[in-house]
């Protein structure tokens, strides 16, 4: 521990700042710092790994918004495979002769460490849509996966960092106003967030890392979003059924 705290304290305050040069490029020009990565121009910039392992640090040690993790709610009832998560719930509380109420405190408790703990599986499901929708632009499943990276930092980041900072932000506003934003803060909205920025780095990255052009540069973007929340529900699935074995 005390050897990795000093490799990100390294990595932060590196005299010529990668760390921060390398995580605004993620920002302000998606897919550049893979392309970088991947045609061997590596010195100027923090690896796109090494920037995941610290980032996704963050998320594991604070409070923030839980982007990657679904609640046992959520499991059961609002996504595709919620049916089957039901049957092996409601069996699993039969076997153990326990209440859903206990088990769900549980299970909740649990799933919160594991969803951080197995972004990077994420990743490689991320990559596999990318490598379909982009297959012709000469590039290796390798560098699709450098690319899966880079977009769950750009998440970490925006979508869990970022927007936690600026809900603190409006919640004491809303607080200080005797106003309440929890009504407006829900699976939806926080969809309708993570289409939009997601949308956003799936198009510029498009140019910027694959070099994709013209009418194709919207619909392959569009196709991504699609592919994204294929992943992301394969993730969730995968999560649920280790979450489930460990409980």
């Amino acid at each position: 521990m005390k050897s990795l705290l000093s490799n990100i304290l390294i990595a932060v305050t590196f005299a010529d700042n990668k760390f921060v040069k390398s995580l605004w490029f993620i920002i302000s020009k998606p897919g550049f710092i893979s392309k970088e990565y991947a045609e061997g121009r590596r010195v100027n910039y923090i690896r796109p790994l090494q920037l995941f392992f610290i980032l996704n640090l963050i998320y594991f040690l604070f409070p923030i918004l839980q982007l990657f993790n679904s609640s046992l709610r959520t499991q059961m009832y609002y996504l595709f495979h919620s049916a089957f998560a039901r049957d092996m719930v409601v069996n699993r509380l039969i076997e153990e002769g326990m209440s859903l109420a206990a088990f769900e405190l549980m299970y909740n408790d649990k799933t919160t460490g594991l969803a951080k703990l197995l972004v990077i599986i994420f990743v490689l499901l991320a990559a596999l849509p990318l490598s379909l929708i982009f297959r012709k632009k000469n590039r290796y499943f390798t560098d699709h996966t450098t690319l899966a990276v880079e977009l769950v930092c750009f998440n970490i980041f925006i979508n869990a960092i970022v927007l936690s900072v600026l809900l603190w932000i409006v919640s004491r506003l809303f607080r200080w106003g005797e106003l309440s934003w929890n009504e407006y803060l829900n699976d939806g909205s926080l969809t309708i967030v993570f289409v939009v920025t997601n949308l956003y780095f799936l198009y510029r990255a498009a140019r910027n890392f694959y070099g994709q052009k013209g009418k194709r540069l919207i619909l392959k973007s569009i196709l991504g979003i699609l592919g994204l929340f294929l992943a992301l529900e394969a993730y969730r699935f995968i999560l649920f059924l280790i979450t489930l074995w460990s409980v």
